[in-house]
């Protein structure tokens, strides 16, 4: 049964008994958009899907500059909140840009990694960093909040055969985003490079990305595959930036494949 999990810093929404699976969703998500994984996966893991800090019902960062740095350190603070040492991370868009930090830095916390629509740096294909933190701030700056132009933003960035629950779903996710949080995690996405630390993440790797991704196209993915000492790369037909609800019985299949080919030992021993 699922459940919903608010301490007074971090919370979150879990299912499942034994090795966890840790799930961190995108910019414009929360921890209702993994309801697919959290279904599909549960029968063998407990998974857990986050609010980022700010988020949904998680606490703002306290008193710190809302960094990848930071970012990377709540979610190791996470971890230990979920009573673990160690975890399988998955992590869509740019909280899997996140996840790239968390593994690096804290490499004692992940066990395994599955990227999912997301990228080693802002701006890759040219994209200049002042005109698109403009574009995606000015509904912000209108004065609407996240759930006013939700819609718009999903379908501009879903592929072309997104059922309808399944936009509806991350809509819902999406409108639990207050504007100030958003805005931070605009002003912070515009930062992410990764290059130099690619080759410290050792975990094996899954890289996952839709062939209609326009925000994170699969040549994002493919440097990733050519810079990770471990990793595997999927590509994902006729879906867009969504990835985990466009295709989730493909998604949860292959996630599931790769967990096990990479189990926590000395969890699943104890």
């Amino acid at each position: 049964m699922i459940h919903d999990v608010d301490g007074a810093r971090f919370a979150w929404r879990e299912c499942g008994d034994g090795s966890i699976v840790a799930l961190f969703h995108g910019l414009g998500g929360s921890r209702i958009s993994w309801e697919p994984q959290l279904h599909g996966l549960s029968d063998r893991w407990r998974v857990a899907a986050w609010d980022l800090p700010g988020y949904g019902n998680s606490a703002p960062l306290p008193d710190e500059p809302y960094t990848f740095h930071a970012l990377a350190s709540a979610a190791a603070g996470w971890i230990t909140e979920l009573g673990a040492q160690k975890v399988h991370v998955v992590g869509i868009s740019m909280v899997g840009m996140i996840a790239q930090y968390l593994a690096a830095w804290h490499p004692d916390r992940v066990r395994s990694l599955t990227l999912l629509s997301t990228s080693p740096r802002f701006g890759l294909d040219g994209t200049l960093p002042d005109a698109w933190r403009a574009a995606r701030l000015a509904p912000l700056d209108d004065g609407q909040e996240p759930a006013d132009f939700a819609e718009v933003v999903l379908r501009g960035i879903a592929g072309p055969q997104i059922s309808a629950p399944a936009l509806e779903g991350q809509r819902a996710a999406m409108a639990r985003i207050n504007g100030a949080a958003l805005r931070r995690s605009i002003n912070c996405l515009v930062t992410h490079d990764t290059r130099r630390l690619l080759p410290l993440i050792k975990q094996p790797t899954l890289l996952l990305v839709g062939e209609f991704d326009q925000e994170t196209p699969p040549e994002y993915a493919e440097y990733l595959l050519e810079h990770l000492p471990h990793a595997r790369l999927v590509i994902v037909p006729h879906a867009g930036h969504l990835l985990n609800v466009e295709a989730p019985e493909q998604v949860n299949r292959l996630i599931a494949e790769h967990l096990v080919a990479h189990p926590i030992i000395d969890l699943e021993a104890s």
